[in-house]
This record gives structure tokens, C-alpha cells and sequence, in this order.
């Protein structure tokens, strides 16, 4: 299982349009994000007890959480991931489900996971059957995606995060509510060295790594 860094950093609406001029100076845009933007939805996963909203909040360092995304509202691409962490590394895994899939799991019917031949979706079922994970809440944002070559370097500024509350029909457009006063995430991603020219261009006087969590900002109503 390959890890890569990760930095998040809480910005303002003041500092996007200064890290945006830095960044279109000497990174590129990422060719996925048409117009410069994409939207992304997601549908989280957690147990009873909350522990992967429990985790988060108390800084666990190794923790997993599982999720449902699809991109710019279109469901005929939907991927099931599941995002590990040690400490400031990263890992994501990821498999491809259809609509009809979705639909069934919102539904209650897991029958169709444990033969399904793809190894996330069959650890998704054995969690769902030994640690009660039910999808929780969805999150929505806007995500502004640049990339760098050297490094592997890629670099997003996420805002607008807006939250389903207790909604969980990912195939449902709309139904989300702005969750509070969310902050823009500035997120930074790379593989074995964070090149110089990157980490002077994010420098923002004042702001601090920081443990945002869009997901637990989508708690904030319960």
C-alpha cells in the first residue's frame, strides 16, 4: 500500500484569489476540472458510535473511513473508496460501482456485495456486518484542482462545503444545506519531496497546517 503526504490548511476568502494567481503561475490545471472547477459529492460511512467522526476529532493518528463519490452530479461513474491515514500520510483505494449498486446498498439489499469480485466493495460488506458501518451523511463542495509533475504534486482548493445533515441518497441531486461556516481548504498532496517552487508559491503568513475535516464539518448538525 503506497502513502503519499498530505497538508490541509484552512484559508480565507481573502487569501483564494492570492493563492489562485500563485498557482496558475506555476503549476497547471488539472485537464479533469472543465472550466477550472469540479463538483464533488460524497456519502460517508460510520459505525453507531461515530467512531470515525469520534477518531477524527480526537487526532487519532492511524485511522480508515469509507465513502461513495461521484463527480459533477453524473452517477454513470461512481466510485467506492476507502481513505487510510498514518499520521501525515495518505492512502486511498478505490472501485467502481454503478447506480443500480448505490441504489441497492441505500436500500438495505447487501446481497449482491460479498460475489461482487472487487475486494474494497467485499471489505466494505464485512464491515457493514461486523462493525454496523452505515452510510451517514452526505458532503458536497467545489473542488479547484492543479497539478505539478515533479514530486507527483498535486494541489486543491476546496469551499463551498455544503452538507446533507442525515440525508444519505447520494443519487438525489440537491437536498444539501451550506454546513456552517466552513472555511476554504487548501489541500497539498505529493509522493516522496514537496518541490520548492510549490511550497513557497502555498506560504500564507499566518496559516498553520491544520486536521480539517469536511466530514465532520457536515456533523455539525448531527
Amino acid at each position: 500500500m503506497d502513502f503519499r503526504h498530505e497538508w490541509k490548511h484552512e484559508i480565507s476568502p481573502l487569501d483564494l484569489p492570492v493563492l489562485r494567481q500563485r498557482l496558475r503561475a506555476v503549476a497547471q490545471a488539472d485537464r479533469h476540472a472543465a472550466g477550472g472547477t469540479y463538483q464533488i459529492r460524497s456519502l460517508y460511512f460510520d459505525t453507531p458510535s461515530d467512531r470515525a467522526l469520534r477518531e477524527k476529532r480526537n487526532g487519532v493518528s492511524r485511522r480508515e473511513k469509507f465513502r461513495i463519490r461521484c463527480y459533477n452530479g453524473d452517477t454513470s461513474v461512481i466510485h467506492l473508496e476507502k481513505k487510510s491515514r498514518i499520521g501525515g500520510l495518505g492512502n486511498k483505494q478505490s472501485a467502481g460501482l454503478s447506480a443500480g449498486e448505490v441504489s441497492a446498498l441505500l436500500g438495505g439489499d447487501l446481497s449482491w456485495m460479498p460475489d461482487s469480485g472487487r475486494p474494497l466493495v467485499q471489505e466494505l460488506y464485512s464491515k457493514m456486518q461486523t462493525e454496523l458501518l452505515r452510510p451517514r451523511t452526505i458532503v458536497d463542495y467545489t473542488r479547484e484542482p492543479y497539478v505539478y509533475p515533479a514530486g507527483h504534486v498535486r494541489i486543491t482548493l476546496d469551499y463551498d462545503i455544503r452538507t446533507g445533515m442525515n440525508c444519505t441518497d447520494l443519487l438525489n441531486p440537491g437536498i444539501t444545506i451550506p454546513a456552517g461556516d466552513a472555511p476554504i481548504i487548501l489541500e497539498v498532496k505529493w509522493d516522496a519531496f514537496l518541490p520548492s517552487i510549490i511550497r513557497d508559491a502555498i506560504q500564507l503568513e499566518g496559516r498553520r497546517a491544520s486536521s480539517f475535516s469536511k466530514y465532520a464539518q457536515c456533523r455539525i448538525y448531527g
